[in-house]
């Protein structure tokens, strides 16, 4: 993992973002956020796990149904399921070293 700050890569609204084998973090203060880290590194492996390009089909075809369930951007964004993983377990420090393959089905 590559651990990036850049203010102009992320999105308004945004505070990082995870492209494999990068994150990119918005605030360089945002390095020692262990919590952010952590959900980043979340996505970091379910990008693994999918094999980069389908993780990033999958999440794409998710927010485009969740958009249309909810009506809300914000709203569709959470309920994906990669992201209600990873803000879910960002607070469990230790939560990829226990964490099985897939786990992210938890939250469809």
């Amino acid at each position: 993992m590559f651990l990036i700050v850049s203010r102009y890569l992320i999105p308004k609204g945004y505070r990082g973002i995870t492209l494999f084998p990068f994150v990119i973090l918005k605030n360089p203060l945002d390095r020692q956020n262990r919590v952010l880290v952590n959900h980043e590194k979340i996505h970091i492996r379910q990008q693994l796990e999918f094999l980069i390009i389908p993780f990033f089909l999958w999440y794409s075809v998710e927010y485009m149904i969740r958009l249309i369930q909810y009506k809300n951007k914000n709203i569709a964004y959470r309920n994906i399921s990669f992201e209600k993983e990873a803000y879910s377990r960002e607070f469990d420090l230790d939560y990829l070293k226990n964490r099985k393959v897939w786990d992210f089905r938890k939250y469809l």
